[in-house]
């Protein structure tokens, strides 16, 4: 991943170049970019799309 601000959609926290970062568009609209660190992913932390509303993971 280039060297870009990235914040975890979850939590907030800044996650440039760490290790285990997903980053995938919304699964419904495929629009707004959703961000994931490896703590929210692993314990399935809820995101929201900020363009429709879409909460995940399901």
């Amino acid at each position: 991943m280039p060297n870009e601000k990235l914040v975890c959609s979850s939590c907030k926290k800044n996650i440039a170049n760490t290790r285990g970062t997903a980053v995938f568009n919304c699964p419904n609209c495929n629009k707004q970019e959703i961000v994931r660190c490896i703590h929210c992913r692993e314990i399935a932390a809820k995101y929201v799309c900020q363009m429709c509303k879409f909460e995940g993971p399901n």
